[in-house]
């Protein structure tokens, strides 16, 4: 296929590109470090074999890290689901946006469980260039079908960025027939108090069709929920809060990027569960003729409304309220044996973060809040 040369810089690699980039990681000392721990026991000469047996990067996925991600879900989970029941037409190319728990497994679960619901494609992944902090990083995530979101721009270089970006996912949806995965705001929402971005929406409109509803409905947009039951970042997210609180202009370090990274894979999640609301084309079209920035206004929260709708509900989402508020609102949702669960979780989770001056009470309230929002969004959105 030709690829106009604009996307060469933030595109995935094209399946000729494959064996190079292949060599080029297998020969980087970085990269080996991060098999030696992800896959031990496997030689260097054999996953550089297996991965020359590919020849694109949905076979790379299928072929490495598809059974990579059943051990991390058979390892540091109870069950992963993905209900795409909303979907009838599975050879079609959706966009699929959500909100956004995992920097590294939310597009991957996704991918996952595409193809477990047999759907004949994953998902290409936005991912900001942020995270792409070692040049092995970079690569690899471009062989696994991610397009790069730049960040640290001008305002005007933001613009051009952005509309090059539009160009690329219209591109990619209409001519590569390829899915999706945006997430629903720039950065995960720290109190999973989720909420999509106008501006993510103005993005995706700037390219495809002259008018703002016939550009958004090229697109396919899917909104869909994501559902852990534990965040392995909890703390970390807490964490920042506090030091976001007390350390003006404070900013994470590449450091707290990768152990971001790593905690999301490798801690314990619980149940996760993800849901498909209906393509929402029908339901942009009766925004059409609204003036443009009410129209953006109204899709964002056409979208949130489904995302909130479609959550699961573990008991740790009701206790955390009830907590908060110090009532009972929702004991009919579990029993002591689950709270006791919940309560000792979260003792944990607050043990283990390292501030020298940890604010105990606001740590608390924070971690209780991330659980607690859900529930509350979910309640207000099926009283719409």
């Amino acid at each position: 296929m030709n690829i106009p040369a604009e996307f060469d810089e933030i595109r995935p690699y094209t399946p000729e590109e494959l064996p190079q980039v292949f060599d080029e990681l297998v020969a980087d000392p970085a990269f080996q470090a991060v098999i030696n721990v992800i896959m031990p026991g496997v030689p260097l000469e054999a996953l550089s074999h297996q991965l020359h047996q590919c020849k694109t990067n949905l076979e790379v996925q299928a072929t490495i890290f598809y059974p990579l991600l059943h051990k991390i879900i058979k390892e540091h989970s109870d069950g992963f689901t993905l209900n795409a029941s909303s979907l009838p037409d599975k050879e079609k190319n959706y966009t699929f946006i959500s909100n956004h728990r995992d920097i590294v497994l939310d597009p991957g679960f996704l991918s996952l469980g595409l193809l477990d619901n047999q759907f004949p494609n994953t998902v290409e992944i936005a991912i900001g260039d942020n995270l792409l902090i070692y040049p092995w990083i970079k690569k690899l995530v471009r062989v696994n079908k991610s397009f790069i979101v730049q960040r640290a721009l001008s305002m005007r270089q933001m613009l051009q960025a952005s509309a090059r970006m539009s160009r690329y996912i219209h591109f990619a949806i209409t001519e590569k027939k390829e899915n999706i995965w945006i997430a629903q705001r720039e950065g995960r929402a720290k109190d999973s108090n989720d909420r999509t971005q106008e501006s993510v929406l103005k993005m995706l409109a700037l390219a495809g069709k002259d008018d703002a509803v016939d550009s958004l409905k090229e697109l396919n947009i899917v909104p869909t929920s994501l559902s852990y039951e534990y965040d392995p970042c909890d703390f970390l997210k807490a964490k920042e809060m506090q030091q976001k609180r007390d350390i003006e202009g404070f900013k994470k370090t590449q450091k707290d990027d990768l152990l971001n990274m790593q905690t999301g894979i490798f801690g314990y999640k619980g149940r996760v569960y993800f849901q498909t609301a209906p393509c929402l084309n029908e339901e942009l079209e009766t925004l059409r003729g609204l003036p443009k920035n009410e129209l953006f206004v109204k899709a964002a929260q056409l979208i949130d409304l489904h995302i909130h709708r479609n959550y699961r509900l573990y008991p740790g989402n009701y206790i955390a309220c009830d907590l908060l508020e110090g009532k009972q609102t929702f004991a009919d949702k579990y029993d002591e044996k689950e709270k006791a669960k919940f309560e000792a979780y979260l003792q944990k989770k607050l043990d283990m973060i390292d501030l020298p001056d940890k604010d105990i009470p606001f740590l608390r309230q924070c971690i209780l809040t991330m659980y607690a929002n859900p529930t509350i969004n979910h309640l207000k959105a099926l009283h719409v």
